[in-house]
This record gives structure tokens, sequence and C-alpha cells, in this order.
């Protein structure tokens, strides 16, 4: 999916190439249940495209939320807060970077990704997914 989703970003014509590809984060304890991350897998094949790097472990969820799924927006928003940090914040400085998820819901995920990213100076942020909900 991250193959063909590139190849249409590419041949778009509108598209501003980015210089890193950030998936959204899952919680280790997550990750280990469910053995990969989605969204990962997703950048992996937009990766493979455009070529660009996929940077996976620089912001990480420090917290393991519990499911999305039957919550409000607003709940949602409140469920992520403060969830996401960044390790190296550098790193993202002067970039512009395309967080990758796999499904857009409310967009509070994205939202509490791009909030933490926004912190740093000169940061240009995209986002990318596979489907949205309406």
């Amino acid at each position: 999916m991250g193959q063909l989703y590139a190849q249409a970003l590419k041949n778009s014509g509108e598209w501003n190439i980015p210089n890193l590809i950030i998936p959204v984060p899952l919680h280790p304890a997550k990750l280990r249940k469910r053995q990969y991350n989605q969204s990962e897998c997703i950048a992996n094949g937009l990766a493979s495209v455009l070529l660009i790097p996929v940077i996976s472990d620089n912001l990480v969820r420090v917290e393991n939320t519990e499911t999305q799924t039957k919550k409000t927006r607003f709940e949602r928003y409140e469920n992520l807060a403060g969830v996401f940090v960044c390790r190296h914040p550098g790193a993202f400085t002067d970039k512009h970077i395309l967080i990758v998820d796999d499904v857009i819901t409310t967009g509070a995920t994205l939202e509490a990704c791009s909030m933490v990213l926004q912190e740093f100076q000169y940061v240009k942020i995209s986002i990318a997914a596979i489907a949205f909900s309406e």
C-alpha cells in the first residue's frame, strides 16, 4: 500500500518531497503483542519509492493508552496528551517531516504527534494515511 501511495504522490505534481518519514509509533507493549507497526509498514513502502529515510526510533510513544475506537474526539485528544516524546530533538530541526498513520478517524493521534514535532524550529509537517473514517 505504501508503494502505491508513493507512486500516486509522485504522479500528483503537487508534492513537495519531505526530508524524512515518521510512522506513528506504537507503545513497546503493543508492538510486542502485535509484532508489527502497520504505520511503519506503510512508511517503509513510501520510503522505498520516494527514497526518503524512515525514522522510527526518535518519536516514541511513552504511555500505553487504551483503545481509541469507542472514544469521542475530545476523549481521544485527552487520551493522547503527553503520550509521545522525542528522544533526539535536534534531529527534526529545519526538516520537512511526513507523519504516516494507517487510518485517520478524528486526527487526534496525528495532532498529538504533530504537537511534539512543532516544538522544534522550522519544522514543516505533512501527513499521510491509507484511510479515513467519516
